[in-house]
C-alpha cells in the first residue's frame, strides 16, 4: 500500500497562497529548497490539481535552461521532469513531462493508486488535497510553516466531518524561522 503525503508551504495563519494566488512570501532558503528537491527525488508519484500543475509546469520543465540557473535549480528541474505525475482536471486537455491526465473522480483514482505497488505519493494543490483529506486518504502531512501572516487566500486545511488524530513524526527548523512539522495520520 502506497503512502500519500500532503506537503506544502504554509503561512502561519494557515494559507498555501495569499490573496490573488500570491506565493511571494514562500521563497525558500537554499537549505529548504534542497529539502523540497530531495522530496521530489524520493517521490514515486506526484498528484497535482490543475492550478498547481499550471504553476509548476509553466516553470520547471525549462528552469534548468534559464540564464543564471543555480546547480540546485538545475537538479530540481531534472528531478521534477523525471518524477511520474498524475494531473487531475476536468478542464485541462493535455499534459506533458512524464504526466498523465485524469478527468474522472479524483478520490476513486487516488484510492486505486494507493493500492498499487510503487514508491510514496505526494498530493499537491489545496483543492485536490482537500478531497483526499475528506476521504481519509492522506497518511502524512508535511507542513512547512513560514513566519508570515497573509490574511487570506487558499487554506491548507479543509472543513472536515470528523476529527483526524495525528502523531508527530518530525520537527525541523530551517533558516528565516521556517518550521517543518510532519504528522502521521492515526488509523
Amino acid at each position: 500500500m502506497r503512502r500519500l503525503t500532503f506537503a506544502m508551504n504554509l503561512s502561519l495563519d494557515g494559507y498555501v497562497t495569499a490573496p490573488g494566488d500570491d506565493l511571494g512570501w514562500s521563497v525558500p532558503s537554499d537549505e529548504l529548497f534542497q529539502w523540497w528537491s530531495d522530496r521530489v527525488g524520493a517521490t514515486g508519484l506526484a498528484l497535482y490539481g490543475r492550478k498547481l500543475w499550471e504553476t509548476m509546469s509553466s516553470h520547471w520543465p525549462t528552469a534548468d535552461q534559464q540564464p543564471g540557473a543555480t546547480p540546485a535549480q538545475i537538479e530540481y528541474a531534472r528531478r521534477w521532469r523525471d518524477m511520474p505525475k498524475v494531473v487531475f482536471s476536468s478542464t485541462t486537455s493535455a499534459v506533458d513531462w512524464n504526466a498523465r491526465l485524469v478527468t474522472g473522480d479524483a478520490v476513486t483514482e487516488i484510492a486505486r493508486l494507493k493500492t498499487e505497488a510503487g514508491g510514496p505519493m505526494d498530493v499537491g494543490g489545496a483543492t485536490l488535497a482537500a478531497a483526499a483529506m475528506r476521504a481519509g486518504l492522506i497518511d502524512e502531512y508535511a507542513i512547512v510553516t513560514h513566519p508570515v501572516l497573509v490574511g487570506g487566500g487558499t487554506p491548507f486545511f479543509t472543513a472536515l466531518d470528523n476529527w483526524v488524530n495525528l502523531n508527530l513524526l518530525e520537527t525541523r527548523t530551517f533558516p528565516d524561522g521556517v518550521l517543518l512539522t510532519r504528522y502521521e495520520t492515526r488509523h
